[in-house]
């Protein structure tokens, strides 16, 4: 394939969510879902037991006991055990997620772990998906249909976020440097092929660049220049192992005019040229 398959939930609803519930012996044989792509829209899984893994950009991610789990819009993933869990599938257009929750479920600079559920948590996930797709499913005779369905939905993803902002560190959660790590990496997603200096991303947070790497260090251990970089080589990775495009078309991708240049950064970041990634980890 020339480029990772981006799978858009547009061509499955027009509803803007889509909600199921899997059983432990379900099986997808279907290579589209089960092979490596990205979602335009937002997945989250709610495990009620069993267990499952998938590949989120390169790190295994077990799906173990009660838990919440989510996919970004663009991240790369795929499952690789996925018939032995059972539990809830959500599958919700980017803008049905209110812009707070996206700031705690966006602002992460490390690949996302799950959120383990306590039984009452895990109660509280299965009430609101249970109904949530009994109003989706049945009859829209209700004149207040689509107002149940959204406020079952905000519901949702309001306790998702609550629950993932609350596994937050107490001594750093809602700091200032927090606040700016979040920031950062929501600039970082959508401005990375055209930006990549620390000065332009203080600028646009209206902050000093001594300040950004200051308060990244303070919260990450790491300064702005190194999450820039880790952005571009993961994306870098991602379009070398999931796509057939060159490493000069790779370049422009990511907004490099110079491929000769990119050559020399990926290598001096990675240790080895891109070519020899790809031949590596396609063995």
């Amino acid at each position: 394939m020339n480029h990772i398959p981006i799978h858009l939930l547009q061509d499955r609803t027009n509803q803007g969510l889509q909600i199921r519930y899997f059983e432990k012996d379900e099986i997808n044989e279907d290579p589209s879902v089960l092979g490596a792509h990205r979602d335009d829209h937002y997945i989250f899984f709610v495990v009620e037991e069993g267990m499952g893994s998938m590949v989120m950009d390169f790190v295994e991610v077990e799906l173990s006991g009660r838990l919440l789990y989510y996919v970004l819009p663009g991240q790369v993933h795929y499952r690789i055990k996925s018939n032995f869990a059972s539990g809830w599938y959500l599958a919700v257009d980017t803008a049905l997620v209110p812009q707070d929750c996206r700031n705690i479920f966006e602002g992460q600079l490390r690949v996302q772990q799950p959120y383990h559920l306590a039984p009452y948590e895990l109660g509280q996930c299965i009430a609101l998906l249970s109904l949530l797709r009994e109003k989706l499913n049945g009859d829209d005779a209700n004149p207040f249909y689509m107002t149940i369905v959204q406020s079952l939905l905000q519901s949702f993803i309001g306790f998702a976020a609550g629950y993932y902002s609350q596994s937050t560190d107490d001594s750093t959660r809602g700091s200032r440097p927090a606040q700016i790590s979040s920031q950062f990496k929501q600039l970082l997603n959508k401005q990375l092929k055209t930006k990549k200096s620390p000065a332009e991303y203080a600028s646009m947070l209206n902050i000093s660049e001594s300040y950004l790497t200051e308060a990244l260090k303070k919260q990450t251990g790491f300064t702005a220049s190194y999450w820039i970089q880790q952005e571009v080589i993961m994306e870098a990775k991602r379009l070398l192992y999931y796509s057939q495009l060159s490493v000069k078309e790779i370049a422009h991708a990511l907004g490099y005019t110079d491929h000769s240049y990119f050559s020399r950064f990926f290598r001096k970041a990675t240790g080895s040229p891109a070519i020899s990634f790809r031949q590596k980890y396609r063995k």
